[in-house]
C-alpha cells in the first residue's frame, strides 16, 4: 500500500469527544486517487507510484499528457503526486484505486504537506516581526529595516539578510497531526488542528515519518499528610 494520498482542504470545524471536550479539526477531502504510473526498481531505479486525484470534472490536458493518461487507461486529473510504497507492500499497477479508508484509521498520526497562504509583498515588520522605530517625536524611522550592512567592507549586502519581499506561498509541512475521524463513504479525513493552505487548496497527507505516541494522563501525587 502507498504511504500517502492527495487531498483537498475543505475547511475547519469542531467535534465533540466522548468525554465532552471540544476539538478543532480540519476537514480534508482525501481521494479517491488512481494510480497513473507505477515506477519499479528495474526500470526507474526506485519504487513508487504516481497518483492522480479523481474529481467530479475531468481535467483538460495537452496531447503528450493525454497520452500518459491513456496509457494507464485512467481519466486525466488536475493534480498528480509521486508517493512511496510502504516497506514490504504489494506493488501497485496503473489503474488501481487508492482509498482513504484503506490507508488511515482513527487515532493514527500523519504529516500534511501543503502551500501556505500568500500575502504578497510585505515589509520587514510584518514579514520578519521587526520592532520598527519610534512612532512620534519627529522620528523618520518607523517601519524601516535599519542598517543592512557596512559600506566600506564588504561593500555588499550579506546573503540571507532579512528584508522586505514576497511573503507566504511556500511549501509547508505540518508534522504529527492526529486523525480524529475517517469517513470512508464520503472520502473525508478529520485532522486535529490546522493544516497549511487556504480553503480549496490541494495538500498531501502521508503517514507520519516519526509518529509521536499518544500522551497518557499522569496520576496525581498524594498531598503531604494524606495517605
Amino acid at each position: 500500500m502507498v504511504t500517502g494520498i492527495i487531498g483537498k482542504k475543505i475547511g475547519m470545524t469542531q467535534v465533540f469527544r466522548p468525554d465532552g471536550t471540544v476539538q478543532p479539526v480540519t476537514i480534508v477531502k482525501a481521494g479517491p486517487c488512481v494510480v497513473v504510473q507505477a515506477k519499479t526498481v528495474e526500470k526507474d531505479g526506485y519504487q513508487s507510484v504516481q497518483l492522480g486525484l479523481v474529481e467530479d470534472k475531468p481535467a483538460k490536458v495537452v496531447k503528450p499528457l493525454a497520452g500518459h493518461y491513456k496509457k494507464a487507461n485512467v481519466p486525466p486529473t488536475r493534480v498528480r503526486r509521486e508517493v512511496k510504497l510502504a516497506k514490504g507492500a504489494d506493488p501497485l499497477k496503473a489503474g488501481d484505486q487508492v482509498l482513504v479508508a484503506a490507508l488511515f484509521k482513527d487515532g493514527e498520526r500523519v504529516d500534511v504537506v501543503g502551500t501556505s497562504r500568500g500575502h504578497g509583498f510585505q515589509g520587514v515588520v510584518k514579514r520578519h516581526h521587526f520592532a520598527g522605530g519610534p512612532a512620534t517625536h519627529g522620528s523618520m524611522f518607523h517601519r524601516a529595516p535599519g542598517s543592512i550592512g557596512a559600506s566600506s567592507y564588504p561593500s555588499r549586502v550579506i546573503k540571507g539578510m532579512r528584508g522586505a519581499g514576497h511573503m507566504g506561498a511556500e511549501r509547508v509541512t505540518t508534522l504529527n497531526l492526529r486523525v480524529e475521524r475517517v469517513d470512508g463513504e464520503q472520502h473525508l479525513l478529520l485532522l486535529r488542528g490546522a493544516v497549511p493552505g487556504a480553503r480549496g487548496s490541494y495538500i498531501m497527507v502521508r503517514k507520519a515519518a516519526a509518529a509521536k505516541p499518544e500522551p497518557k494522563p499522569q496520576a496525581e501525587k498524594p498531598k503531604k499528610g494524606k495517605k
